[in-house]
């Protein structure tokens, strides 16, 4: 689809981004536009057969996903999205992955509620809708269900088709005030699947929290719990992608169910 059309949807500059979503390349990463002066690098992976959607993937911690220029396919993070998302391209998702954008190099702590959060990845959603006819669905980890579920409240014109909450914080930690409560959650009527494992101890993302964060989802048309067991012996902190926190040892397993779940929601 034209630059121009772009432009007109979400008033950014694209660089490159139509050219990757266009083209079948395996992945890559692309820079875009979101704000005047500011810019967000994004690394897109398409599926080998035709997306049945886009999704938009959000890192835990201070939201850094380490994208740099060349790059080397293949390369993961150890956070559950993005050591996984080769996974949601091998269920047929078109995956875009973002990092932190210019203006917050040092991280987004206590700033995943903000507007310019928002604006940023209304930019993001744009993109992929001009490029691909699909439903686009924000998928946030651990702090990054803030980023996913405050711009899925906040974006009135130009959201998520619906997101998807794993490992949601909902306890202040020494890192954060915000938490996905701070989301604004009862502005939100897009579908809302929350993903956690039961026995999460990470005091900032207790399975008891999910549990109210459903109460606060009144508004939104279709909202469900989905909660896992099991797993492989942690190796990390309670906290860390290493643990139940970080679905260790069922990953492939909760990804294939977050798919299935946005599938059955379209």
């Amino acid at each position: 689809m034209a630059l121009a059309l772009v432009r007109k949807l979400t008033g950014a500059v694209l660089t490159g981004v139509l050219a990757a979503l266009s083209a079948q390349a395996a992945e890559d990463i692309q820079t875009l536009t979101t704000r005047p002066g500011v810019t967000e690098q994004v690394l897109v992976i398409h599926p080998t057969m035709p997306p049945v959607a886009s999704a938009v993937l959000f890192v835990g911690g201070p939201g850094k996903a380490g994208l740099k220029t060349p790059w080397t396919p293949g390369r993961r993070g150890g956070n559950f999205l993005y050591h996984l998302a080769d996974r949601f391209v091998a269920d047929g998702v078109l995956v875009a992955l973002v990092d932190v954008p210019s203006d917050h190099s040092d991280g987004l702590w206590d700033w995943r509620t903000s507007r310019e959060h928002a604006t940023d990845i209304a930019a993001v959603i744009a993109a992929l809708r001009a490029a691909a006819p699909l439903p686009v669905w924000l998928i946030g980890h651990s702090m990054g269900t803030l980023s996913a579920a405050s711009a899925a409240a906040l974006l009135k014109t130009g959201g998520p088709d619906g997101i998807v909450l794993a490992s949601s914080v909902t306890e202040k930690s020494r890192q954060s005030v915000e938490t996905v409560r701070s989301a604004h959650l009862q502005d939100i009527t897009v579908p809302v699947l929350l993903v956690h494992h039961e026995q999460d101890y990470c005091p900032a993302s207790p399975y008891a929290g999910a549990e109210t964060v459903m109460d606060q989802l009144r508004n939104s048309r279709k909202h469900e719990l989905m909660g896992f067991n099991g797993g492989a012996t942690p190796k990390s902190g309670v906290c860390d992608s290493r643990a139940p926190h970080g679905y260790w040892g069922i990953g492939n397993k909760v990804v294939d169910a977050i798919v299935a779940w946005i599938k059955a929601a379209r």
